[in-house]
């Protein structure tokens, strides 16, 4: 299927980090594609960086930036999302690199009536450091390279090395809440719209994501999952604090039985974001 897609990148004060996702996308992306950076407040010395590492793309780049005001993931994807062209959404984190096929992968997957639940491939302290200060370049690892990473621990798994996307099992009707990544998640734009976004209600670290599924099963879709097909390698980082964590989690438990949708607070309730600022960076 051949669609319009928007790849929405969230970043924090994490070019070294953000630089090799842009450049597996600058690979892969063409002229029907676009790239949104969904800036959650980086200070300036981060986006003059970002602007002069920027790798040379064949689509559009936008950064979409506000004012940083603790973590507001939610907030900073929805006005991306907002600004975004494409009919097609992929959201990505700015530390995970997608996989050399992962642009026609997630195009191969996109189906009405389906979001797509992105998969991951975890990379140790030690070759996440190789690969942000330039020493390793994923996009030109092969087969005996990531063999020997994993033996040496520094790769949690190798299912990137298979590409199936007409694996049994990729589909499923019912809300599940395991393994729900917005790190690596794609839908309609007209469906994002539709359950209002991200629901920026929520506080601090933990558990949008699996709303936002929800309300996306309560709104009629099915999850497609993108194993052996979508995998990002997600860099290491220190874990965020999850002083909210259980907060949310109750959050979403109390609305499973309520059929909502809408999200309390998203992206029709930003459409004068005070402080945001959107600029073309090529």
């Amino acid at each position: 299927m051949r669609v319009s897609v928007s790849f929405v990148v969230l970043t924090y004060n994490r070019v070294d980090a953000l630089i090799p996702v842009l450049q597996s996308l600058a690979l892969q992306c063409n002229e029907r594609h676009e790239v949104v950076i969904a800036d959650d407040g980086s200070n300036t010395l981060a986006v003059a960086t970002l602007r002069q590492q920027l790798p040379a793309f064949r689509c559009a780049v936008k950064h979409v930036w506000h004012p940083d005001i603790g973590f507001t993931a939610s907030r900073a994807r929805n006005l991306a999302a907002m600004v975004s062209q494409g009919d097609y959404l992929v959201f990505l984190d700015g530390d995970c690199v997608p996989n050399a096929r992962f642009v026609r992968a997630h195009e191969a997957l996109a189906q009405k009536g389906f979001f797509v639940n992105g998969n991951r491939v975890l990379l140790s302290e030690r070759l996440s450091h190789q690969v942000t200060s330039g020493h390793v370049d994923l996009m030109q690892a092969g087969m005996y390279d990531w063999i020997h990473w994993r033996f040496r621990g520094d790769v949690n798994k190798l299912a990137h090395l298979v590409y199936w996307p007409q694996a049994p099992g990729r589909c499923e009707s019912e809300f599940r809440w395991k393994q729900i990544r917005s790190c690596n998640f794609a839908l309609w734009k007209h469906d994002f719209e539709v359950v209002n976004g991200f629901d920026e209600s929520f506080e601090g670290w933990g558990h949008e994501d699996a709303d936002l599924v929800l309300r996306l099963h309560h709104h009629g879709l099915c999850r497609k999952n993108g194993f052996l097909s979508t995998e990002v390698y997600h860099l290491w980082h220190r874990q965020n604090s999850r002083h909210a964590q259980d907060v949310n989690h109750q959050r979403v438990v109390d609305r499973i039985q309520t059929g909502i949708v809408r999200a309390t607070k998203g992206i029709r309730d930003n459409l004068h974001a005070d402080g945001a600022v959107i600029t073309r960076l090529n």
